[in-house]
């Protein structure tokens, strides 16, 4: 396909690129994208989003950008998280077409050409499929274990293999920028938006260097916003979960009336008891926080305040 780009329409390709203690793979992720869409001769930006990074992260990317205005630079504040690292990128982007994706090298470069191309044939959006998962059995079965209770609660129908790295107009972009919600899940966002979109399959490499900060904790932060953000199906788990017990409790005290009726003596059992009511207890804390953390998402949405808050930036207005 890469023999038809000369021909393509996008004019300015926008890369936004989220970045957070990444000092070991940025010089050389600037090295490999600027090569390959020089190559091409294709008009770009590249907007990194620095997300509280106190390594040399920033000092590199000030470095390069220097040298090259091209690369521009937005420093937030305080560490956000990489959603709204991500969505700060996009409300600065200028391109017609921008493409998201990590800095770890993992998504390989030079496919960038490849998305362009899918985009060009009429989509609005094309996700990334990753081939095949780099990494070792656990992190691939705790992975895919993510991904299938995400879909399944939060009731968005995510591509299986999804990775960070895909491509959407500005059309998109727009619409992406509307949603102004402060508990943000982006892959919901994108689903949500649900304009024409595609996938295509890319192959997935280890990180250059350095370690993922997306680590188990993240994980689940993110999996428990995707489910609270775009799902109502744990409070209807906890309705339902509340009538079985109401249920189970009539039964049982129907049956120890009847025995009682009948003459059976029952003998305390203390420790049983005191078992059953830790347990409710529990029970009642955990369903209680659950309708709790809705009611603190509200609380945030409610309060208005600004998605981000950028300290600095470099090359912006270039």
């Amino acid at each position: 396909m890469n023999q038809h780009y000369k021909d393509e329409k996008i004019n300015l390709l926008s890369l936004v690129v989220p970045v957070y203690f990444e000092q070991e793979c940025i010089e050389e992720f600037i090295s490999q994208v600027v090569s390959h869409l020089d190559h091409y001769k294709q008009n770009f930006e590249i907007v990194f989003i620095d997300d509280g990074s106190t390594d040399s992260t920033v000092k590199l990317i000030k470095a390069k950008a220097q040298m090259d205005l091209r690369i521009k630079l937005l420093e937030f504040s305080y560490n956000h998280g990489k959603e709204l690292a991500v969505t700060a990128g996009i409300s600065h982007a200028r391109g017609d077409a921008i493409i998201y994706m990590d800095p770890d090298l993992q998504d390989p470069p030079e496919k960038i050409i490849d998305f362009v191309n899918e985009l060009n044939k009429g989509y609005d959006l094309v996700f990334g499929i990753r081939e095949e998962r780099f990494g070792n059995p656990i992190d691939k079965l705790l992975s895919e274990t993510f991904w299938f209770i995400i879909r399944r609660l939060s009731g968005e129908k995510i591509p299986k293999g999804i990775a960070v790295m895909r491509i959407f107009n500005r059309k998109f972009a727009d619409q992406f920028l509307k949603y102004g919600e402060v508990n943000r899940f982006i892959e919901g966002i994108f689903m949500d938006i649900s304009y024409n979109w595609t996938t295509i399959v890319i192959p997935h490499r280890p990180r250059f260097a350095g370690v993922s900060k997306f680590n188990f904790t993240k994980k689940i932060g993110l999996a428990m916003r995707a489910v609270l953000d775009y799902s109502d199906k744990p409070l209807e788990t906890v309705s339902l979960f509340g009538f079985f017990i109401f249920a189970v409790g009539l039964i049982a005290a129907f049956v120890v009336l009847t025995l009682v009726l009948l003459g059976v003596d029952f003998k305390l059992g203390w420790p049983s008891m005191f078992t059953i009511l830790v347990m409710g207890f529990g029970i009642q804390l955990f369903l209680i926080g659950v309708v709790a953390k809705y009611i603190g998402n509200i609380y945030k949405e409610v309060k208005r305040r600004p998605l981000f808050s950028i300290k600095e930036t470099t090359n912006i207005d270039v």
